[in-house]
């Protein structure tokens, strides 16, 4: 079995895919809020 080195592994596909992710979900919740702030200012 080959030994394992702490830290060696090449991550950057998960750090892309993470960052992505992030990303949307900030988008989901700025087009959520702005959704609430329309029907809070328009069903009245």
């Amino acid at each position: 079995m080959a030994e394992h080195k702490q830290g060696s592994m090449d991550i950057s596909v998960q750090e892309k895919t993470f960052a992505g992710f992030i990303k949307a979900s900030m988008w989901v919740a700025g087009v959520s809020i702005g959704v609430l702030i329309f029907l809070a200012l328009f069903n009245s």
